[in-house]
């Protein structure tokens, strides 16, 4: 009889042993980071487009997305010998910084060349200063450039022209960056200039 006890409270000494790593199991995975919670449909708008990135400006100095960080910025990308969007885009960037008075001077334009073969720092540096307006001209080797397109999401293609020379198709749109480096809107060549206006403001 007395072994029969003795078995019994060896069973709830170990039963109370299982329940008591039981239930420090349990409080050592309340005390545990939880799952990162899935991001808004704000946030994922916001990291859409952007990310790290380091460039060349036209005076030889390194620019990457820390160092733009604090004002809000438009970046767009395309090369010094475009006929047509790219004169026509910085042109309009440069009106739309004057149509906002003194607020034009609380952001930068970024312009990205995507032609290494051609533009160096001087051909960037003589190019931005055709539009009267303070622009930040980048260039980059050929894995920088592909960094940068990447985290935009930009397009960009040689297209073969006679004389064996080429120009270069790409993506149109200015886009629009926060302070913080996030993505807040487009600025499609197409649209109208107020509308454009009413974008630059929201990013100020």
């Amino acid at each position: 009889m007395s072994g029969a006890r003795s078995g019994l409270a060896q069973l709830r000494i170990w039963l109370w042993a299982v329940g008591g790593v039981a239930v420090g199991a349990t409080g050592i995975l309340y005390l545990l980071p939880s799952e990162k919670p899935e991001p808004t449909p704000a946030e994922s708008y916001a990291n859409a487009f952007g990310g790290s990135f380091d460039m060349i400006d036209q005076n030889g100095k390194a620019v990457t997305d820390q160092t733009l960080r604090g004002k809000p910025y438009a970046i767009f990308f395309g090369f010094t010998r475009c006929p047509d969007v790219c004169p026509t885009t910085l042109s309009r960037m440069a009106a739309l910084r004057k149509q906002l008075g003194a607020a034009g001077d609380k952001f930068e334009i970024v312009f990205v060349s995507v032609d290494r073969g051609h533009d160096k720092a001087k051909d960037i540096g003589e190019y931005v200063k055709l539009f009267n307006t303070p622009i930040i001209g980048l260039i980059g080797s050929d894995a920088q450039i592909a960094r940068i397109v990447k985290a935009f999401h930009v397009y960009y293609a040689k297209v073969p022209i006679e004389g064996g020379d080429y120009t270069i198709d790409h993506t149109a749109s200015v886009f629009l960056m926060d302070r913080d480096g996030k993505f807040v809107a487009t600025i499609d060549h197409k649209e109208g200039q107020q509308v454009a206006l009413e974008k630059l403001k929201r990013v100020l």
